[in-house]
């Protein structure tokens, strides 16, 4: 939107449809501006047809290689080469799945890896958590103000999320911690109903009732294509501050990608505007 409103000739490359993450949500409750949520799906194709009305283009096709060192960078796809004066890289992360039989298919359907985004359908009822840092201790205390039990589940004795988050975990009297314990299996008939609990010290098995299950275990970065060319940090994100700048002139990373403390729609459509800015102005000292 704003590179094509700032008349740069712009292509939007999607691999499968507009929204990416956010298209996975079926409401989105905290994107400014829609005060009763908003379906990820009807969020990502507005913000599209918002950007092709001035003018920026779509593409549908998935991206194979890329040379981006040149003045002149080289995106190559399943349906074409593209060339640019600058690469704006916005293929943002997606959660790390426990890796267990049936989880791909249980997704919506119990297992869910956002608690902001789903918690609420579980007022009343009991769901695990799987994690031990903030992002899982942020997720318990969440939820434990919207269910009626919440149980942690980590593979160690104690939580690696920072203090802040210890004192009210421990006093929400409707959370309960299984330490050193991992989910093992996954039990349903059209939903999840429970799941089977390995204690990793003793190796005993046991089932446990649930409603649903909340995986936050970390996340990936789409990464992959640009590991050989862009500095990376330890966790595989695009290093870029808040200028969006990446380690080679004229690329730079928005959203998800890169390396940020808090990853939410509202701060990737933020870093995609100062993107846009950036790279217009690398263009104009180019001239």
């Amino acid at each position: 939107l704003y590179t094509a409103r700032a008349g740069l000739d712009t292509l939007v490359i999607e691999k499968i449809c507009p929204g990416g993450q956010m298209a996975t949500t079926d409401i989105i409750d905290n994107y400014p501006g829609f005060d009763a949520g908003v379906d990820g799906i009807e969020l990502g194709m507005k913000m599209a047809a918002g950007a092709e009305r001035f003018g920026a283009k779509s593409a549908y096709a998935e991206i194979t290689e890329v040379d981006l060192a040149p003045a002149v960078k080289r995106v190559v796809t399943t349906d074409g080469t593209y060339l640019g004066k600058t690469v704006i890289i916005a293929t943002g992360a997606s959660p790390r799945p426990l890796g267990l039989e049936g989880e791909q298919a249980l997704i919506g359907r119990g297992v869910h890896y956002c608690a902001h985004c789903d918690g609420r359908f579980y007022k009343g009822k009991t769901v695990m958590v799987v994690g031990g840092g903030n992002s899982a201790a942020s997720d318990a205390l969440y939820l434990s103000g919207l269910a009626e039990k919440v149980i942690v589940v980590h593979r160690r004795d104690t939580l690696r999320a920072t203090k802040i988050y210890h004192a009210p975990l421990m006093r929400a009297e409707n959370v309960e911690f299984c330490w050193n314990s991992t989910v093992t299996a996954l039990h349903a008939d059209k939903r999840i109903d429970s799941v089977t609990l390995t204690d990793l010290t003793s190796g005993q098995e046991r089932e446990v009732k649930i409603d649903g299950l909340f995986v936050s275990i970390g996340r990936q970065p789409a990464t992959e294509l640009f590991a050989e060319q862009l500095a990376l940090d330890a966790h595989g994100y695009i290093i870029a501050d808040e200028s969006t700048k990446t380690s080679i002139d004229g690329v730079f990373a928005a959203g998800d990608v890169r390396t940020k403390e808090l990853r939410q729609v509202v701060t990737a459509a933020a870093d995609g505007a100062v993107a846009a800015h950036m790279a217009e102005t690398y263009l104009a000292m180019q001239e």
